[in-house]
């Protein structure tokens, strides 16, 4: 069966953020039980592991260590972000977390402005506010747990390695920003996880290596994708991985979400939605347009 280059892509994407969202219930089953840094330290060594032999293979001007600095900090949002993200997913629901973590495109906004002096849109920030408001139905006051204050520490974090993202050289390929991340990040996720060592065992590696390797086959999968089809034209793709986290939440961990946190999720994807391209493909401007009299319409076809 052959499949046009956009349908392709939004395939990949698809099943990116299945493999994604199966990482995040990877983390649900450690269940908090070993050390945050712990978890860190060890997803990121073995990420460097299975990332090496992809960077050693590349010819060796492409190896080299593009803007130490920049890519030191990256690194370290890494760390930052990744425990963010254990402690959240350890203690809020699937559904809950994920909605926050949705929010990191709309914190590009405001972080834009402040870093990058990037005036948007009147639009655009409407549309952001209401994506705001959205991430407020989610975390509702009168249900809030400490634990969101994390998920909105990987949103940052998110957001910002994103941002930074911009500022690497073009000529330091991906593997090699996924390769010099995960190394640098190794020495201080070390010291804090040997500050906080507990006995681990072998099921917990597997599922940390599990999640790590679904994530590095995510990245693989959402490359791939983005470099046969426009981003504008299979984005909502990415929207997925929130239908597939409340599913599992449901089927695995028997987490059922309230009517108001789905509208919350509603609320926060939608902002980010392509709704031009998607009115244009619906030929909703179509609907709308007036249909000339019949005798009109008969002179037309005759």
């Amino acid at each position: 069966m052959n499949f046009s280059p956009t349908y392709a892509a939004i395939l990949l994407l698809v099943a990116g953020n299945l493999l994604a969202s199966l990482s995040d219930v990877a983390v649900k089953l450690v269940g908090g039980e070993i050390a945050t840094f712990q978890y860190v330290f060890i997803r990121q060594l073995l990420s460097t592991l299975v990332i090496f032999p992809l960077w050693w293979f590349q010819p060796s001007s492409l190896r080299p260590l593009e803007k130490v600095a920049l890519n030191t900090f990256r690194a370290h949002l890494i760390i930052i972000g990744s425990g963010c993200m254990v402690v959240a997913i350890s203690h809020l629901t699937l559904a809950t977390a994920n909605a926050v973590f949705y929010a990191a495109p709309l914190l590009m906004l405001p972080l834009s402005v402040l870093l990058l002096g990037e005036m948007p849109h009147i639009k655009t920030i409407l549309a952001t506010g209401f994506g705001f408001i959205g991430v407020l139905v989610v975390l509702r006051p009168d249900e809030f747990h400490w634990a969101a204050f994390f998920a909105l520490g990987t949103s940052i974090t998110l957001a910002l390695f994103n941002l930074t993202a911009r500022r690497l050289p073009k000529r330091q390929t991906t593997i090699s920003t996924l390769f010099w991340t995960s190394v640098l990040s190794l020495p201080v996720s070390a010291i804090l996880a040997f500050l906080s060592w507990q006995e681990i065992t072998w099921y917990q590696v597997a599922l940390i290596l599990i999640s790590a390797g679904l994530i590095l086959m995510y990245n693989g999968l959402a490359v791939i994708a983005y470099r046969k089809a426009p981003a504008n034209q299979i984005a909502l793709a990415e929207n997925s991985g929130l239908v597939f986290v409340v599913i599992l939440g449901i089927s695995l961990f028997s987490e059922i979400p309230s009517v108001l946190t789905l509208i919350g999720i509603l609320m926060i994807v939608a902002p980010l939605l392509p709704w031009r391209a998607i009115i244009k493909r619906s030929n909703f401007y179509g609907l709308l347009r007036p249909k000339p009299p019949l005798d009109k319409r008969k002179n037309i076809t005759d």
